[in-house]
């Protein structure tokens, strides 16, 4: 159970935008995703005051703070726009447990939003995706304890992990892995109050839903996944965090569809394509 009624807070884009990266921040108090009142959105300031690069646009016509606007208004937004992206190795049960905790490094260039296509090359290997509960940094943060740790936390939100498994063999730091473009998909939106230790989690692959699994079967919770990571360094408002995952994964191919879903946060569709830039010339 939730101590207290869950806000979703998104970026988003309008579908009229005055510059092509335009943003704003709205929010949603309706306890129904899905209702009528679930799909009305506020503008608000940003949840990020104290980062540039989550500072939203410059107010216009119907995109001013209080502004009321409609799902049908807008395109979702990856939630923020980090500094940093990282995530857990080895942290599923307790075999995870049995080790010391271990990040890795996603580019923050890797991030993309819902409906975006993650992109694979032709020379990739064998992709699978990963289904998330990923953390949203929502201040500056160090040395935090177990018992402050939730204070540096603004919400969470669904982050798919994608991971090249020929490169993890040939890379020990997994830069290539996990860092190509597109590899970081997160959204649709923070949910900013959730019973976060035991979600259900999993991935419908083109439609078929695979073994789910809980984030009650990670090996390193996320208090204390916080407080490994501001041991050596400074959290900033906006960075990602993706916890790991516990459930069942499959190989994906261009033409094929992901969805990861994650109890009481929704679902984030990403469709699956040959990577453009290699048409781009040289």
């Amino acid at each position: 159970m939730t101590s207290a009624p869950a806000r979703r807070i998104a970026r988003v884009r309008p579908l009229d935008p005055a510059s092509p990266d335009e943003h704003f921040f709205v929010a949603n108090d309706a306890p129904d995703f899905a209702s009528a009142e679930g799909k009305i959105w506020s503008v608000i300031d940003s949840p990020f005051p104290s980062s540039r690069a989550n500072a939203p646009s410059p107010s216009r016509g119907g995109w001013e703070k209080g502004s009321e606007v409609t799902e049908d208004a807008f395109t979702f937004l990856a939630p923020s726009v980090p500094v940093n992206v990282f995530g857990m190795a080895h942290n599923t049960g307790q075999p995870g447990r049995d080790l010391p905790p271990q990040a890795f490094h996603k580019a923050a260039s890797s991030v993309i939003g819902p409906g975006e296509a993650i992109q694979l090359s032709t020379s990739v290997g064998h992709v699978d995706p990963e289904a998330e509960l990923t953390i949203v940094v929502g201040r500056a943060a160090r040395n935090l304890t177990l018992e402050t740790a939730r204070s540096a936390v603004l919400g969470f939100t669904i982050g798919n992990d994608v991971s090249a498994r020929d490169l993890q063999k040939s890379d020990e730091l997994w830069i290539s892995a996990k860092s190509q473009d597109t590899f970081t998909p997160a959204g649709p939106w923070i949910v900013t109050t959730v019973d976060y230790p035991r979600l259900g989690i999993g991935i419908i692959h083109n439609g078929t839903a695979l073994k789910p699994a809980s984030t009650a079967d990670l090996g390193w919770n996320v208090e204390e996944i916080l407080v490994y990571l501001t041991s050596f360094m400074t959290l900033q408002p906006g960075d990602l965090v993706l916890t790991g995952f516990p459930a069942e994964s499959a190989r994906i191919h261009p033409g094929d569809t992901v969805v990861c879903s994650i109890e009481g946060i929704g679902e984030l569709s990403n469709p699956v394509a040959g990577a453009s830039w290699e048409e781009l010339p040289a």
